[in-house]
């Protein structure tokens, strides 16, 4: 598995993260097994958030970890955030040191690799987010900081008041679903994928050493469905994964993964599965290094355009 460090960071960590949001579905049994074999596959890096589960992932994933006899510093834990679901998003300082708090004991452990604020609040005051992580900080609870959904001038307002680097932007990309990378190429059109959504959220993270999070990786939309094997909808983009797919020897999934790898963002995978021969298709990706051509006859499958 190839590793990348995090950011402006010396962490370095697998090109794959292991998402957690569904291990809610596993029973214990199940989700030990899943542990020990992403950690003897080399995916070492999980991806949580205070909500997954409304909680249920991070305690049933400390408990799980102790089971498999791993000690702490085999793995790298993040978390997320800043979400009170359906209700609104807190970005306060009494929030986030609360929530962190929370995270630590679900967990069982005594600090996160990596924190990130999980949606933008509209009522963020920055001075009291940098308050809560000069305290997590130095209380030793949290090690790195990032931010999840955020657009540049957020990010900037943010930077302005933390003494920390934000070293991750966690965003939703996908075949798909990769706008910003269309608006960086349609550029002085009428066309609909012209539309800067996210203020050039991946140029300004390659000026700025973010690494960028993919989340959502083998989904369309919000959250609608996967695109790989969805012939109805996505044909074409379907036949060039199997063609490039067959050329290569691994599978659409592999592929599929494989187009976010190839850019020169240095872009991390979370990968959400926890079906074990998925995640062998995932992991293959790490080692396949698509060409420029099969790179953008992807992207226009996808249904961009190339002006």
């Amino acid at each position: 598995m190839n590793k990348m460090n995090l950011g402006t960071s010396s962490l370095a960590v697998p090109q794959i993260a292991v998402g957690c949001m569904r291990i809610d579905a596993l029973d214990s049994h199940e989700l030990e097994a899943h542990l020990r074999f992403c950690l003897e596959n080399e995916l070492n890096f999980f991806d949580h958030a205070d909500i997954y589960g409304q909680g249920i992932c991070e305690t049933n994933f400390g408990v799980a970890l102790k089971s498999t006899g791993y000690k702490r510093e085999d793995v790298i834990l993040q978390s997320k955030c800043g979400i009170k679901p359906g209700t609104m998003y807190d970005l306060s300082k009494e929030h986030i040191v609360q929530s962190v708090d929370g995270i630590l004991k679900r967990l069982d452990t005594e600090y996160l690799d990596i924190l990130l604020l999980h949606r933008p609040d509209a009522l963020v005051e920055p001075e009291e987010v940098a308050e809560a992580f000069d305290v997590l900080e130095k209380s030793g609870k949290v090690r790195h900081f990032g931010v999840s959904n955020h657009k540049p001038m957020q990010i900037e307002l943010l930077k302005k008041y933390v003494q920390q680097d934000l070293i991750i932007n966690q965003l939703q990309l996908s075949l798909p679903f990769s706008s910003m990378m269309a608006s960086g190429m349609e550029v002085n059109m009428q066309t609909d994928g012209a539309v800067d959504r996210d203020g050039s959220v991946l140029d300004y993270c390659r000026l700025h050493d973010m690494t960028i999070q993919a989340w959502s990786p083998y989904q369309y939309g919000f959250f609608e469905g996967v695109f790989i094997g969805n012939r109805d909808k996505f044909p074409e983009l379907n036949k060039e994964l199997d063609e490039i797919a067959e050329k290569y020897a691994v599978t659409p999934t592999t592929i599929a993964t494989a187009w976010i790898l190839r850019h020169p963002a240095k872009i991390q995978v979370i990968a959400g599965s926890t079906n074990q021969q998925r995640i062998r298709e995932i992991k293959q990706a790490s080692n396949i290094h698509l060409t420029r051509e099969e790179w953008y006859r992807l992207y226009m499958k996808s249904g961009h355009i190339l002006p």
